[in-house]
């Protein structure tokens, strides 16, 4: 099943195209690498598919259904994403973060939550309940009393995933989800995203660590000044010379992005 389908997606800043006519499929419990130089417009083709920007033109479907308006609408429709600078609530538990991210399947109205009725103190017991098991799942359940500004960095990071995963997204952006990890914070990360591939969720991931993306994702594409220049398997972009000379900065004059038509 295709869960996600961004089709021509374009975002123009006045006389700037930061992302321009790009497309991406990612059927059901794929991981898909985004890649690309800084600047390469990975986090605004991010942006634009979670409403944090409006694309400029093209269309995003999330399960056939169109994708448009406000993040936190996105999100209940079942895209979840992280950022590539960690923001968590640092004087909150972890626990507690995590059951903030589960406020998007609550429905217990302004009134209930005032007057803590029934409905209200249910579904606070259900997703502290939530909260422990996907701090459990993502190895933090030792410190799920713990405040998330006394993790450690790899913990805060994966926190963040939890506390996405408890909107229960059918598909989870993760931007940079390594960034500033040592090796073995790496390889947690690694088994962890395996993990929430075997729930059937799909993944798209930002990431610099080639290692990390061709070792884990199922298809990559390659972004160049906005442009995708490439997708395939691991092996067909890693060996490809005009990714290598991308990422080298020195693309050869035939394989970059067009020039743009006046």
């Amino acid at each position: 099943m295709t869960v996600l389908e961004a089709t021509s997606v374009t975002k123009r800043f006045g006389g700037l195209v930061a992302v321009n006519d790009v497309s991406l499929t990612v059927s059901e419990g794929e991981v898909v690498g985004l890649i690309g130089p800084n600047g390469a417009g990975k986090t605004t083709f991010f942006n634009c598919l979670t409403g944090m920007e409006t694309p400029t033109s093209g269309r995003v479907t999330f399960r056939g259904t169109p994708l448009r308006g406000r993040p936190d609408l996105i999100l209940k429709a079942g895209v979840a994403r992280t950022f590539q600078n960690i923001r968590l609530f640092p004087n909150m538990t972890a626990v507690e973060n995590v059951i903030v991210g589960r406020h998007a399947r609550t429905s217990a109205g302004v009134l209930s939550a005032i007057g803590r009725g029934p409905r209200y103190r249910r579904e606070e017991r259900e997703s502290e309940e939530v909260a422990r098991d996907l701090l459990a799942f993502v190895g933090l359940g030792h410190v799920r009393n713990e405040l998330a500004k006394s993790l450690p960095y790899g913990d805060q990071r994966r926190l963040e995933i939890a506390r996405a995963l408890a909107t229960e997204p059918g598909l989870l952006l993760l931007d940079e989800p390594t960034a500033g990890m040592n090796p073995n914070e790496t390889a947690a990360a690694v088994s962890l995203v395996k993990k929430i591939q075997g729930r059937g969720i799909a993944v798209v991931l930002i990431e610099h660590d080639m290692r990390f993306v061709f070792g884990l994702c199922d298809r990559v594409a390659v972004l160049v000044q906005g442009e995708k220049l490439l997708e395939g398997t691991p092996a067909e972009v890693q060996s490809d010379e005009r990714v290598i000379a991308a990422y080298l900065g020195k693309p050869p004059e035939d394989a970059g992005p067009k020039e743009k038509k006046k």
